[in-house]
């Protein structure tokens, strides 16, 4: 069976991604201006979308040549490890961030994880059950859940239409909008006493965020459907995708990340936790361009294979990104002013050089894992690299 292919577009998209989340979440000068750089969209939501794409793209492949069973046993394999790596996250910020915090009295890190410092044992068996999710580990969680439910979601779709799938879950976003995980939160509560805070529960809303993994997986898994077609859009979608792609831009750098100011009820439009329609319009006007102009600019942009590399092991990196962030938080706090101009540029030029060295070693290892088992078997790996659908 050959091996997967990569597809290094996709790969380059990730690890840019990744940078501008290090970027995002690291207190730096740049932290502001760099923050939604393309509009009022943020390296998260692209990061699920491409990341739901590669899911779709390459799970789907397992139904197409093997079976449904088979998909969803390299869906539930995926889910586990990116669920050991959530718990072994949370185990470095229980114990060591807690300990170096404590002792140089970090308020950036006491306040990262005060549920925590106030009830520690119900904080780690909540935080093992994906309920507790503290600042900067709360997408992992998304991502073990939404890699739960993608196989009953694509063998639904398969052997069916997306049609369905999608109307619900457009539904369920749309729910989402006007509180839906408060209702189910406080109704969870009044059946078990759930002892967690809301508000500790994680910043992304699942219900509102399952949208664009669900769309993400349409896209991925319909390129490997019998009559799979080329996406293309007629001009008039194109024209106006462009439109809004470049309004969105220059609202977001004239003004700044509130594109309301104060007005709160209308910045919900463009909310990222709900997911916010605006938001979610800005989005797909950026993908369509990506989709219609991407190719050309991939044929003339020189490659970039330390960004490849990076979105290519973007589960470790990611996990790699996190750590940086904490300790950073826990030595220098939340000031963003704490050190120089050229404080700044050597914290993010180290951050991102180690981010690649754990990318390298990752694939490395990846490498020659892949050569031993196609040494054992006579032949190529047939299961994907464990680093695409990343998390």
């Amino acid at each position: 069976m050959k091996r997967y292919d990569r597809l290094w577009e996709v790969d380059a998209l990730r690890g840019l991604m990744l940078l501008l989340m290090l970027v995002t979440h690291l207190p730096t000068r740049l932290t502001s201006p760099l923050g939604q750089p393309f509009g009022f969209v943020s390296a998260a939501e692209g990061f699920v979308l491409l990341s739901a794409f590669m899911a779709g793209l390459v799970y789907s492949r397992f139904a197409w040549r093997d079976s449904i069973g088979a998909m969803c046993q390299a869906f539930w394999r995926r889910a586990l490890k990116i669920y050991l790596c959530q718990a072994a996250t949370l185990l470095f910020l229980f114990t060591f961030i807690a300990a170096l915090g404590i002792r140089i009295d970090q308020p950036a890190v006491k306040d990262l994880m005060s549920y925590y410092l106030h009830d520690p044992f119900a904080a780690f068996v909540a935080g093992l059950l994906l309920v507790y999710e503290p600042p900067l580990l709360d997408i992992l969680p998304l991502y073990v859940l939404f890699m739960l439910a993608s196989p009953w979601v694509l063998a639904w779709a398969m052997r069916r239409s997306w049609r369905g799938v999608m109307l619900l879950s457009f539904t369920i976003w749309v729910l989402a909008q006007f509180g839906l995980g408060a209702w189910v939160y406080h109704a969870t509560v009044a059946l078990t006493g759930l002892r967690v805070p809301f508000n500790e529960t994680g910043s992304f809303a699942t219900f509102g965020w399952q949208f664009l993994w669900v769309v993400g997986l349409w896209l991925g898994a319909s390129r490997n459907a019998p009559n799979a077609r080329p996406l293309v859009f007629p001009r008039w979608v194109v024209a106006v995708a462009v439109v809004l792609a470049l309004t969105g831009l220059v609202w977001r750098h004239m003004g700044n990340q509130a594109p309301f100011g104060a007005n709160e009820s209308l910045n919900l439009l463009f909310d990222k936790w709900l997911l916010g329609p605006l938001r979610l319009l800005d989005l797909a006007a950026l993908t369509i361009c990506c989709i219609r102009f991407g190719p050309a600019w991939a044929r003339v942009l020189p490659r970039q294979r330390w960004m490849e590399a990076m979105g290519s092991a973007s589960l470790p990196v990611f996990c790699a990104h996190l750590v940086i962030v904490l300790l950073v938080l826990a030595l220098y706090g939340g000031n963003p002013l704490v050190r120089p101009w050229w404080g700044d540029g050597l914290l993010l030029a180290a951050s991102v050089l180690a981010m690649y060295l754990v990318a390298w070693v990752t694939l490395k290892l990846e490498k020659r894992q892949a050569r031993r088992g196609g040494a054992a078997t006579g032949v190529a790996a047939a299961e994907p690299p464990a680093n695409l659908p990343a998390a």
